[in-house]
């Protein structure tokens, strides 16, 4: 029975694999790979050396015709060079009559097997899959009198790939770790020094079986320059040397080979699956495989891309709808100029705003510590360094807006100096103050309540890796349920002013825009359930600000975001009369006391 094809596989056993990422992560992934490899493209076809044009003479050409019938033989050997072609318990895949490029069913092979492991390959061995082709009735034999170099070529891929081991859960218990730390002590100092030695010494390597291998025959009849190959594909051109044509490409494609499909090979393993396939692969196919990998490695080397990510925006493609996936790039550019936008007009209002009557100074602090909170967070976690920065860029521009908010002095009548924070007077002066105040006292109430039983639920059901772990996991896990609360003081300034003028309305429209994208993100990807209700609280509380928009009138005589006051058009010309008569009337008054 022919095998299932690579991607029909995998597509059945996602259920058991690892949970995907966020929304967003995924959205910026997919268009940085893309952004990457149509890049590289251009780069290597505008921008490569220019060299003379060769001589027909000089091009090289495919040794081998359109239609040219092959027959093909797969030896397994635990040696990377093979020569036993007399050994049939080696062989285990052979056909013939393949029309070379030819697309149809009968270009197309398949064939499945269980292969016993070796002792020697149970202890760390290594086994190659040796492919050879040659034209029908020839032998691909080196040592045959029958054999002709120009008719046979071959290829070698290793079946077993090591991997290093993944790294142990350090995350444990903290309250029964507590509880059992008088009977336990020994045991856990030897499993910490054990994991202490795992951390500090060499990684440890794993062998992998690789139970899928695809071979695919590149339909390419161009003719190359000796001294002007692309690149790319540079590597995997077979060059015959006396007539200085080359073989056809022969491709072990592994771009939809997961990790988590691979199957640890240790003592207890009997057999292992093997499914073999041979297909045809067009070049721009091809080349747009070596370049997306070629990307994943420059974002792998420049921290942008961690262990995993590749595979699960692989999984994307394998299992996602492809008008789907094709929204969701859509919307993730959209995501993003949205949230360059708001990012934008947010860094305009807070440099240009002069005070501060009808914004909450409270919520500005408070937006300065749960972003302070995230960052902690994603620094205990191991995330990516890009990540990383762009949540730091955000703690300074959270904490440049509390010196927009408020007074910032340094007190150097201690030892050590302190910052001390100060309100500004047009926070003091009127009401805001004192309706922030209020506002803050009741929500902290409830805020403080959510806080403590949600982090004793933590520290008594799950795991943590040290009690500071385990502080910093509870406070982000409240800033993402409860964050709503920070926003309704603004909300109750709003009320008690009677009025939303002061607020910046461009920056929060194009938040509301991301909250909206976010709400499509909800619906078509999965994601934990807490996350998903987090998108849904944003809505409502700009659904909230909508409404008290639309109650409140618009008061033109008030201060607005920049610090400046106007009066209403339609005042102004019904009042002129009055004010050139009390202007003539105190010319009068000063006349007279001259």
């Amino acid at each position: 029975m022919a095998p299932p094809a690579s991607g029909e596989v995998q597509q059945r056993q996602q259920p058991g694999g690892r949970q995907q990422q966020q929304p967003q992560g995924i959205g910026q992934t997919i268009t940085g790979i893309i952004r990457m490899a149509v890049f590289w493209y251009f780069a290597m076809k505008f921008f490569s050396p220019k060299k003379p044009p060769a001589e027909p003479s000089q091009l090289m050409s495919n040794l081998f015709s359109r239609g040219e019938p092959l027959d093909m033989w797969l030896y397994l050997s635990e040696h990377q060079k093979f020569n036993d072609f007399g050994n049939e318990s080696a062989l285990v895949w052979h056909e013939t009559n393949i029309p070379y490029a030819v697309w149809g069913p009968q270009s197309s092979r398949s064939y499945s097997l269980k292969y016993s492991p070796s002792e020697a390959l149970k202890h760390n061995g290594s086994l190659y899959a040796h492919v050879f082709f040659a034209r029908s009735g020839y032998p691909a034999d080196p040592n045959d009198p029958e054999y002709q170099p120009l008719y046979a070529f071959g290829r070698t891929h290793p079946v077993v790939m090591y991997l290093p081991k993944s790294k142990a859960d350090k995350k444990r218990s903290l309250l029964s770790d507590s509880k059992n730390n008088e009977k336990d002590e020994f045991s856990q100092v030897s499993e910490k020094n054990a994991v202490t030695d795992e951390d500090s010494g060499p990684p440890e390597w794993v062998p992998y079986w690789k139970p899928n291998i695809t071979i695919n025959l590149v339909d390419d009849f161009n003719r190359y320059p000796h001294n002007a190959i692309p690149p790319n594909i540079a590597g995997y051109i077979n060059i015959e040397p006396s007539t200085m044509s080359y073989y056809p490409t022969l491709y072990f494609n592994e771009f939809w080979l997961l990790r988590d499909k691979l199957i640890p090979i240790n003592e207890t393993v009997s057999e292992l699956p093997l499914n073999l396939e041979l297909g045809l692969i067009s070049l721009t196919k091809w080349q747009l495989f070596l370049q997306i990998e070629q990307s994943f490695q420059i974002h792998r080397s420049y921290g942008s891309m961690i262990e995993g990510e590749a595979d699960e925006l692989k999984r994307v493609f394998l299992e996602g709808n492809p008008y789907l996936l094709v929204i969701t790039m859509i919307v993730s550019l959209l995501h993003s100029v949205f949230d360059f936008l708001a990012f934008k007009n947010d860094i305009q209002f807070w440099n240009k705003n002069k005070s501060m009557e009808g914004l909450s100074a409270k919520s500005v602090v408070l937006n300065f510590a749960c972003q302070l909170i995230v960052f902690l967070y994603l620094l205990d976690n191991e995330t990516s360094w890009m990540i990383l920065a762009s949540s730091g860029v955000g703690v300074c521009i959270e904490f440049w807006k509390i010196g927009k908010a408020m007074h910032i002095e340094i007190d150097r009548s201690r030892r050590i100096p302190m910052l001390r924070f100060r309100d500004r007077e047009s926070y003091t002066k009127n009401k805001t103050k004192e309706y922030d105040d209020m506002a803050m006292k009741y929500l902290s109430y409830v805020l403080f309540f959510l806080v403590a039983c949600s982090s004793v639920y933590s520290l008594m059901y799950e795991r943590h890796k040290s009690w500071y772990s385990w502080i910093l996991s509870s406070l982000t896990s409240c800033v993402y349920m409860f964050g709503f609360i920070m926003m309704c003081p603004q909300l109750f300034i709003n009320y008690k002013l009677q009025s939303v003028a002061h607020l910046p309305w461009r920056q929060m429209t194009y938040k509301f825009l991301n909250t909206i994208i976010d709400d499509l993100f909800a619906f078509v990807i999965k994601m934990p359930m807490l996350h998903r209700l987090s998108v849904f609280r944003d809505d409502i509380i700009f659904l909230i600000y909508l409404y008290q928009r639309w109650i409140y009138p618009v008061d033109h005589r008030r201060v607005n975001e920049f610090g400046f006051g106007g009066e209403d058009p339609s005042l102004q010309d019904a009042d002129k009369p009055a004010l050139e008569q009390a202007a003539e009337s105190q010319d009068e008054e000063d006349k007279k006391e001259k």
